[in-house]
């Protein structure tokens, strides 16, 4: 017991020591650009060494699209846990709903992270990557889902494929509206403009 009080307690310095060097991060592409800033900028202003920063994140990138990871990772578990009965196109939309959530938490951290995402050359080549490494991962849970064969992974890695760019595309519009439209609301309109045969 005492081992695993003292990994969780392990874990969550951890856990702050990365969002506290994300935080210094973002504020530091915010305010200077994100090409401008160098790992040892970062490094120096939140007041750790290199080596220690690169402890946490292998690149820049990692810094910024960290969350994300975990969005994803709530977003999969959502998939799972919707009703078996479903069908897959519904599910998907669900599924989405705590990268919502995180939205509505803090709109406006949501919106200055998008548009350093929209801004950013590298950093949106790094989410369009993240988000094809996902489309199997949904896929994946599809099949668990339904028991489909595998015969059946094309059916399953479209419609994944294809609610990530609707997500995409909402968050898109949500950003250049300077979060004025609602996101949920956008999403939703994304998906019913797809027929899903």
């Amino acid at each position: 017991m005492g081992t695993s009080a003292h990994g969780t307690a392990r874990d969550i310095a951890r856990n702050a020591i990365r969002a506290r060097l994300t935080e210094v991060a973002l504020d530091l592409f915010r305010r200077d650009g994100f090409d401008r800033v160098t790992v040892n900028d970062v490094a120096e202003a939140a007041g750790v060494s290199r080596s220690t920063f690169l402890r946490y994140f292998g690149t820049k990138e990692e810094a910024v699209l960290s969350a994300a990871d975990e969005h994803e990772a709530e977003v999969a578990q959502a998939l799972r846990d919707r009703p078996a009965g479903e069908d897959d196109w519904t599910a998907l939309r669900q599924a989405f709903n705590p990268v919502l959530e995180h939205y509505r938490q803090d709109p406006a951290s949501a919106l200055s992270m998008a548009k350093l995402i929209a801004d950013t050359p590298a950093l949106r080549a790094r989410n369009l990557e993240r988000q094809a490494n996902l489309r199997p991962v949904l896929a994946g849970i599809l099949a668990e889902r339904t028991g489909r064969p595998t015969a059946d992974s094309m059916s399953a890695l479209v419609r994944s494929a294809s609610a990530i760019v609707c997500l995409s595309v909402a968050v898109d519009r949500w950003t250049v509206s300077d979060g004025d439209q609602d996101l949920n609301t956008l999403l939703d309109e994304a998906f019913a403009a797809i027929t899903v045969a």
